[in-house]
């Protein structure tokens, strides 16, 4: 095992003030590769991705003006199955993030072995600024523009960030027009009368709280009896928090895009969501306090949830963390040098490549059931994915206690490594290199 990975990226963050995450996950495969001793043929096989799209998207507003709008996906690798990855929408997107996004995808599919490579897709828009004829258009655009490199043996998108079973439902409907036949394994997250799959818009979030339960017993933490922060209060965030308070947790912070709560006694996860629908945020929730981002962080707690979008946990919040687990819901909410100080001061950090695969996971029994018109009961799909998620936390820690047998690897270094095994020997014996 070398070492220097630390140094390298430190020195790669004092290079740059913007986070690259682009940058990031390939620092992240890199250590990987170093740390197995593997070919540098490995990294250069995964550094890159195997296709990247950029596409115009022009609409036609409801005012009559044409608006074009920019959409991207991005194909990383497809060693193990279909590239699998959601489509965002959001102004801030770019191709660096959705390529970074698509690495990520590759190795939480293959920590959660689910047959799948790493896919993920984007439109640089506001959602909130589009009427619903326009968001179906645009949606319909992005298909069209997409539908030659995608299909269910191919490239399966699914809901992300703004996106919901609504606009998978527009996407498979114009791509089963363009293939002239109902091909709804395309997309997964769509409405179930389309063959969507059951507990679909809460696996990501009861994943998540499947590895923070099996994190919090490696630290004796009774979850019963938790105080819990949650960074981002949408689809992830607003589960997380319902089920680990129906657990009895307790939900001591929440923030949003607008502004935060916090009450060291407890907020109502469902009471405060019905005010977020009123309000527009959390922000002045009745009997809370009201607080930030970087207050949440410093929340004396015993578990946080980062689960809004990349890089919010850095180098300035990191050391104000007096958590003693952190369950990456959102995708990238670490940035490396943050990673190195939460490890010296001893916070289990679950990564997001294992902690929030819920989504990708339940996206596999969906695709299953779609390719074989067979469909579970929710209760099955509930204890299929808490089977898959405590096998994938099993494999990832036993890997960093007894394999590696060191305290200086971190969860998320072992679970790179793990998906990296599993990738590298995949790929040599699909005679890619060797």
């Amino acid at each position: 095992m070398t070492g220097g990975g630390s140094a390298v990226v430190l020195e790669e963050k004092k290079a740059t003030k913007k986070i690259n995450t682009f940058e990031v996950a390939q620092l992240r495969v890199k250590r990987a590769v170093e740390q197995l001793c593997l070919p540098m043929d490995v990294y250069e096989l995964l550094k890159s991705c195997d296709r990247v799209i950029e596409s115009a998207l022009p609409v036609e507003m409801d005012d009559g003006r044409i608006r074009v709008f920019t959409g991207y996906r991005s194909q990383h690798n497809n060693a193990l199955g279909p590239y699998k990855g959601g489509i965002r929408y959001h102004p801030s997107a770019d191709i660096d993030e959705v390529k970074a996004m698509s690495i990520w995808m590759t190795f939480k599919c293959a920590v959660a072995g689910v047959p799948f490579g790493g896919g993920k897709g984007a439109v640089i828009c506001n959602p909130r600024e589009l009427s619903e004829k326009e968001l179906e258009k645009l949606s319909r655009q992005y298909m069209q523009a997409m539908a030659p490199v995608l299909g269910p043996g191919k490239d399966i998108p699914a809901p992300d960030v703004n996106t919901n079973a609504q606009v998978m439902a527009w996407m498979a409907d114009e791509y089963c027009k363009i293939v002239q036949c109902n091909s709804f394994g395309v997309i997964t997250g769509k409405p179930l009368d389309m063959g969507g799959c059951v507990g679909r818009e809460t696996a990501t979030a009861r994943g998540t709280v499947y590895a923070v339960r099996e994190a919090a017993k490696t630290k004796n933490i009774p979850l019963d009896n938790a105080a819990v922060a949650v960074q981002g209060f949408g689809n992830v965030g607003f589960h997380a928090a319902r089920m680990l308070a129906d657990g009895g947790s307790r939900i001591v912070a929440v923030t949003d895009s607008s502004g935060g709560a916090y009450n060291p006694r407890g907020l109502d996860p469902r009471a405060l969501f019905e005010y977020k629908k009123e309000t527009g945020s959390v922000k002045g929730f009745p009997g809370s306090e009201q607080i930030g981002n970087s207050e949440l962080f410093a929340t004396d707690c015993d578990i946080i949830i980062p689960a809004a979008l990349e890089n919010q946990i850095t180098a300035e919040t990191a050391p104000k963390i007096k958590a003693k687990i952190i369950g990456e819901g959102a995708n990238g909410p670490t940035t490396p040098d943050a990673d190195e100080i939460l490890k010296d001061n001893n916070v289990l950090v679950v990564p997001d490549i294992l902690a929030n695969s819920g989504g990708v996971v339940v996206s596999y029994f969906e695709w299953v059931q779609n390719n074989y018109s067979y469909y579970w009961k929710e209760t099955e799909i509930e204890e299929r994915l808490e089977l898959k998620m405590v096998e994938a936390f099993e494999h990832i820690y036993n890997f960093k206690s007894d394999c590696l047998n060191t305290d200086d690897v971190t969860m998320r270094e072992a679970a790179f490594m793990y998906a990296l095994k599993r990738l590298a020997e995949v790929m040599k014996v699909r005679g890619w290199w060797g």
